[in-house]
């Protein structure tokens, strides 16, 4: 396992670009929650024992990826730092908490619910996330989210090894990014993916 890059920012963050943007500036492959073949429902075992509080095989799971973003992996930026020393990690960050929340509403949340129904029996992963990042089963509030939201990122920023950290908005493009990684602009637009609207 030899990540450059780690993604501590949540979903809906500009993770989608994120994972593109540095596919091509890394020349490999980024993990991303759309990797996982049953997400966002069935995880997988490997991240059903690391939410439960067990060690996953974490190279096993980073097997072939030369960066990470978004959930899973961003839930566990510290252990995937700690084993991987050289890595930049990289905060992704909306303008506030409310923002955020409200992209969360109009695309995560009705799939999370649907894992709550009398019934369902396609798994629960996406409701396991929601409830280890708020750390209640209360987690379909908006205030419990924009707390969880401006929590993680505060810890994210206070526990972060000095010199690692790059926090990012998804409208400053690639400068920050290549900045901080050594590397050249490219010559061609930033790819913006994933937007609320695609989910409408």
């Amino acid at each position: 396992m030899d990540l450059k890059v780690i993604g501590a920012g949540l979903p809906r963050t500009g993770t989608a670009s994120l994972r593109a943007a540095l596919e091509h500036l890394l020349g490999g492959r980024c993990y991303h929650m759309r990797e996982i073949p049953g997400h966002p429902f069935d995880l997988g075992p490997e991240w059903n024992r690391a939410l439960a509080g067990d060690q996953p095989d974490w190279s096993r799971l980073m097997d072939g990826y030369t960066a990470a973003v978004d959930w899973p992996a961003a839930m566990f930026w510290r252990e995937l730092s700690e084993l991987n020393p050289g890595a930049l990690i990289l905060l992704s960050v909306r303008d506030s908490a409310v923002t955020w929340q409200q992209s969360l509403e109009k695309t995560i949340l009705p799939y999370a619910r649907m894992a709550l129904q009398p019934g369902w029996r396609e798994g629960r992963g996406l409701v396991d996330l929601l409830e280890r990042f708020t750390g209640t089963s209360h987690w379909d509030d908006p205030e419990v989210l924009r707390r969880a939201y401006e929590r993680h990122n505060e810890q994210v920023r206070k526990d972060a090894p000095a010199g690692r950290l790059l926090e990012w908005r998804a409208e400053e493009g690639w400068e920050p990014i290549c900045r901080a990684l050594g590397l050249p602009v490219p010559n061609i637009p930033f790819p913006w993916l994933n937007r609320r609207s695609e989910w409408e």
